[in-house]
C-alpha cells in the first residue's frame, strides 16, 4: 500500500472533510476519493462516514488508526535516519495561541531557523482546547499552549513557567467603574476579547459569577493588538496575560483594573503525543524551548 495514501487518510481527519484534505494536499477531490477507496478495497472495511458535512471515523477506520500513525512515524525516521542538525530536513507542525507565539516564542522560533534552516516550520494559531484536540488527533507535533488539562494517559506534558493576567482599562476610566473588588455590582462597561473559548476568558467568567459582577456587553475582536487599541481608546476592558501589555501599561496607555485575587496566573505548557516518534527536528526545538524558558526564568530571578 503507497504510504501517500495514508497520508491523505490522516489530512482528512485532520480538516475533517475530503475537499479540504484536496485543497491542502494540493489534489483533486476525486483523487482523494479514489485513494481512500482503494485502502478500503484492500482492507475490506469502511473508513468513513458522512455525517452532515463532516467525515466521521467509523469503528473500524479508529481501529486502523494506530498502525497508520506507525507506518507513517517509520516513515518519517527512515527520512531523517543520521542526520545531524545541519542536514534536518522536512515540516515540523507546531500550535500555539496568538499571545504565546505574538510575545513569547519568538527567540525560540529565531534560534530554531538558525539551527535547522532547512526544516518547514509550520505554525498555527490555535485555541488552546483546539490545540489540545490537535496533538491527541496527530493534526500537530508540537502544542505550546496554556495548560487546559484533560490530556489523557497518551500526551506527554511539559511545564513551562506560570504567568500573571491583567484586568486592564483606559486611564479615563474613573476609579469606581475600574472597580472590580467589590461583589454584587452591574456594570455599564464593554468587555473586550479575543477568543471568548480562551482559558482567560473563562478563568474571568467564573471570577464575575463568583463575585455577581455583571459587564452590561461584550465584545469579541480579531487580534490581540486590536483589543489593546480599543481598550487604550476607551471602548472596553480586557483580561489578558500580563506579558501581552508590559509595554502599554508602561508608557500609562492602558492601566491596570482593580480585581481579587489580582495574582491569577496561568500555566503555559508543551504537550506532544506519547506515541510521535521524537524526529530530530521536535528534539532540536524542544530542547531550545526549554533553554529559552530557562534563560527568562534566571533573568526573572536575577531582577527580582
Amino acid at each position: 500500500m503507497d504510504t501517500k495514501y495514508l497520508r491523505t487518510f490522516k489530512t482528512i481527519l485532520e480538516t475533517g472533510s475530503f475537499q479540504r484534505a484536496a485543497d491542502r494536499l494540493n489534489y483533486a477531490q476525486s483523487t482523494v476519493t479514489l485513494q481512500i477507496q482503494l485502502i478500503e478495497q484492500e482492507l475490506s472495511i469502511k473508513l468513513f462516514d458522512k455525517i452532515g458535512r463532516k467525515m466521521e471515523l467509523t469503528q473500524a477506520g479508529k481501529e486502523l488508526l494506530p498502525f497508520v500513525d506507525s507506518v507513517l512515524e517509520a516513515e518519517k525516521q527512515m527520512e531523517n535516519y543520521s542526520k545531524s542538525e545541519t542536514e534536518l530536513s522536512g515540516t515540523l507542525r507546531a500550535a500555539m495561541p496568538e499571545t504565546l507565539l505574538t510575545y513569547q516564542m519568538q527567540p525560540v522560533l529565531r534560534r530554531f531557523h538558525e539551527q535547522a534552516p532547512n526544516v518547514k516550520l509550520s505554525l498555527q494559531a490555535l485555541n488552546c482546547y483546539d490545540i489540545r484536540e490537535q496533538v491527541l488527533n496527530g493534526g500537530t507535533d508540537i502544542g505550546i499552549h496554556y495548560n487546559v488539562g484533560g490530556y489523557g494517559a497518551s500526551v506527554t506534558v511539559r511545564r513551562l513557567s506560570s504567568y500573571p493576567l491583567s484586568l486592564i482599562g483606559s486611564p479615563e476610566l474613573d476609579d469606581e467603574a475600574g472597580n472590580f473588588m467589590k461583589s454584587g455590582q452591574r456594570k455599564e462597561i464593554c468587555l473586550l476579547t479575543v477568543d471568548r473559548n480562551s482559558l482567560y476568558h473563562k478563568m474571568l467568567d467564573e471570577y464575575l459569577r463568583r463575585k455577581d459582577i455583571a459587564v452590561s456587553r461584550e465584545m469579541e475582536i480579531c487580534s490581540v493588538e486590536a483589543v489593546k487599541r480599543s481598550v487604550a481608546s476607551d471602548l472596553g476592558i480586557a483580561f489578558l496575560p500580563r506579558f501581552t501589555v508590559e509595554e502599554e501599561l508602561k508608557r500609562g496607555e492602558v492601566k491596570e483594573l482593580r480585581m481579587k485575587p489580582a495574582d491569577q496566573e496561568i500555566t503555559a505548557a508543551c504537550i506532544y503525543h506519547k506515541n510521535k516518534w521524537m524526529t530530530p527536528a521536535m528534539t532540536l526545538f524542544l530542547r531550545i524551548l526549554e533553554e529559552q524558558i530557562g534563560e527568562e526564568r534566571s533573568g526573572y530571578e536575577a531582577q527580582r
